[in-house]
């Protein structure tokens, strides 16, 4: 599995960097299998989920759920949900 996983907004600044390759399978293979992957990996990742709170996902740039599927070469964006004014 090659997957970017791009990260923007309050998520990026909390885990300190705005991508990761993802390399290795994980199951499932969903937009919840790569968030929990990601959790089980990357510690600072979690961390930065607690801190920023629930998160909404894009794949190759069209909104995604926990049970969009992920394949090989796609991108897979997280981002905190946007308020506006």
């Amino acid at each position: 599995m090659n997957v970017k996983v791009r990260f923007f907004a309050s998520l990026k600044e909390q885990f300190g960097r705005d991508s990761v390759v993802v390399n290795a399978p994980f199951a499932p293979a969903t937009v919840a299998g790569l968030r929990q992957h990601l959790c089980e990996q990357h510690p600072g990742f979690a961390k930065a989920i607690a801190e920023v709170g629930r998160l909404r996902a894009a794949v190759n740039q069209d909104m995604a759920d926990d049970d969009t599927p992920v394949g090989e070469q796609a991108e897979v964006a997280f981002f905190p949900p946007v308020t506006g004014g």
